[in-house]
C-alpha cells in the first residue's frame, strides 16, 4: 500500500468512547459480553448447521453462512473497542484504517446479499412449496453464497481503489471510534465532493435500496399467502417476523450512517455500536428462539453431548 499512496500521514486518531472511568468499565463490560455473546452463539449456530444433517436445507446454510459474516464483521471493530477505552493514545495506522474499512464494507455487502438470498428462500418455501426442493437445490444455494461473496467484495473494492489513492497531509483525527470511507475521505487534501456523493451512492442507496426490496418481498408473499387461506397467513407471519427483525436491526443503522444528511456525533455513535455488536448477538437469539427445526437440532446435539459423557 504504500507503493500506492504517497501520503504525509501515516496513522489516524480515533475518537475515545468514554472519557469517565466509571463509564469505561461499564463499557468495557458491555463490550466484552456482548462480544463474547456474539462469537459464541453465532459459532454454535456454525457448528449446529455443519454437524446436524437434518439441517442441511439452504435456509440453514444461509444463516450459516450469516453467522460467519456477523462474527467476521464484530471481529473487525469490537476488538480495537475494547483496547482503545483505556489507551490514553488512540492511534491506528494507515494500512490498518484501510484494512478495517475494506473489511466492513466486504461483510456488510456480503450480508445484504445473503438476507436478500433468504428472502428468496423463504418466498420459494411458503409460495411454491411443492417446488422447492427443485428451486432451491445445493446448486442453486451456493451459487447465491458465492453471489454475496463476490459482490461484497466488488463492493468494498469500488470504494476502496477511490480512498487509498488519497492525498493525505493534514489533519487526522477521524472523528469516530472506527475507520469509515466518509469519515476517512474528509481527510483527504483535496476536494472531494464528487468522491462523496460516489462514496453515498453506492453504499447509502444500496443500503436503502435493497432495504425496501426485502421489505417489498416480506409484503408481497404475507398478500400471496393471504389469498389462499388465512390460516396459513398467521404460519408466514411469524415465520417472516424473525427475518423483518434481523433487516431493521441491519439497516436501520447502516442507512443512518450513509444517507441521514444531519449525523450527529451520539446518534453516529449509537448506530455503529448497534451494527457491531447488538445486532451480530441478537441474530443468534431470533433465529434458534423462534424456530423449531434449530430447537430442535440443539436438543439432539445436547443429547449427544451428554450421551458421549456417560460413555465415557
Amino acid at each position: 500500500m504504500g507503493q500506492v499512496n504517497d501520503s504525509v500521514v501515516t496513522d489516524f486518531v480515533l475518537l475515545g468512547l468514554a472519557q469517565s472511568l466509571g463509564m469505561q468499565f461499564f463499557l468495557l463490560f458491555f463490550f466484552s459480553l456482548f462480544f463474547m455473546g456474539v462469537i459464541l452463539g453465532n459459532l454454535f449456530i456454525m457448528f449446529t448447521v455443519i454437524f446436524d444433517p437434518h439441517l442441511h436445507f439452504p435456509m440453514y446454510i444461509l444463516l450459516a453462512n450469516l453467522s460467519f459474516i456477523d462474527v467476521g464483521l464484530s471481529s473487525t471493530t469490537v476488538p480495537r473497542m475494547i483496547s482503545d477505552l483505556f489507551s490514553e493514545c488512540k492511534v491506528i495506522s494507515f494500512h490498518n484504517c484501510m484494512m478495517q474499512m475494506f473489511f466492513i464494507h466486504v461483510m456488510g455487502g456480503v450480508e445484504m446479499v445473503l438476507l436478500i438470498a433468504m428472502a428468496y428462500d423463504r418466498y420459494i418455501a411458503i409460495c411454491k412449496p411443492l417446488h422447492y426442493l427443485t428451486i432451491m437445490n445445493p446448486k442453486m444455494c451456493w451459487f447465491l453464497v458465492a453471489a454475496a461473496w463476490i459482490t461484497g467484495v466488488i463492493h468494498a473494492v469500488f470504494q476502496f481503489v477511490f480512498v487509498i489513492n488519497l492525498p493525505f497531509c493534514g489533519p487526522n483525527n477521524v472523528g469516530s471510534f472506527y475507520c469509515d470511507f466518509p469519515r476517512v475521505m474528509k481527510l483527504a487534501c483535496m476536494d472531494t465532493y464528487r468522491l462523496k456523493f460516489v462514496i453515498t451512492a453506492n453504499s447509502g442507496f444500496i443500503s436503502m435500496g435493497t432495504f425496501f426490496f426485502l421489505i417489498v418481498s416480506y409484503i408481497f408473499i404475507l398478500v400471496n399467502v393471504r389469498q389462499y387461506s388465512s390460516n396459513d397467513l398467521s404460519k408466514a407471519f411469524f415465520t417472516l417476523s424473525a427475518h423483518v427483525t434481523v433487516v431493521v436491526l441491519f439497516y436501520a443503522p447502516c442507512i443512518f450512517l450513509y444517507v441521514w444528511p444531519f449525523p450527529t456525533k451520539s446518534l453516529d455513535t449509537f448506530f455503529a455500536v448497534v451494527d457491531f455488536i447488538v445486532t451480530p448477538v441478537l441474530n443468534p437469539a431470533i433465529y434458534t428462539l423462534r424456530n423449531k427445526d434449530m430447537k430442535a437440532a440443539i436438543r439432539r446435539l445436547s443429547r449427544q453431548v451428554v450421551s458421549s459423557r456417560d460413555m465415557t
